[in-house]
């Protein structure tokens, strides 16, 4: 039995994270995201002003880290959703929605309150793609 690799990723096509994590972890065909919120991946600034907007923001962070793992928004296993106002929440599912227009992934939603600004994160698990 080979022993699966377990490797860190990082990409500049997401936000570089200014605490201790790995953008997303990859262990053999699977792929774990961190959580990402609304900071665009070239200045690091938040950039919401609705939650349309910081969603659209934060599935566009994780498709990069995605794709730099080797994967891709289409191979989403599970998505793990941290919303600060259960208000949001159909505002929310009508951006998601376009993301995964084949096949939902499995979903958990938490209404919580969240570091900073934000009124979404979101982290996912995903496939790594056949010969990635």
């Amino acid at each position: 039995m080979t022993a699966k690799r377990i490797e860190a990723i990082e990409t500049s096509g997401a936000p570089i994270p200014n605490v201790p994590l790995a953008q997303a972890t990859r262990y053999g065909d699977i792929v774990f995201t961190s959580g990402q919120v609304a900071n665009d991946p070239v200045t690091g600034e938040f950039v919401g002003s609705g939650i349309e907007i910081e969603t659209r923001r934060v599935l566009d962070n994780l498709t990069a880290v995605l794709d730099a793992a080797g994967s891709s928004i289409d191979r989403v296993l599970k998505a793990t959703v941290f919303l600060t106002d259960v208000d949001d929440f159909a505002a929310f599912n009508s951006v998601y929605e376009t993301y995964f227009p084949d096949r939902l992934p499995a979903r958990s939603t938490f209404v919580v309150k969240l570091a900073g600004p934000f009124k979404v994160e979101i982290e996912l698990v995903a496939a790594v793609k056949e010969n990635a």
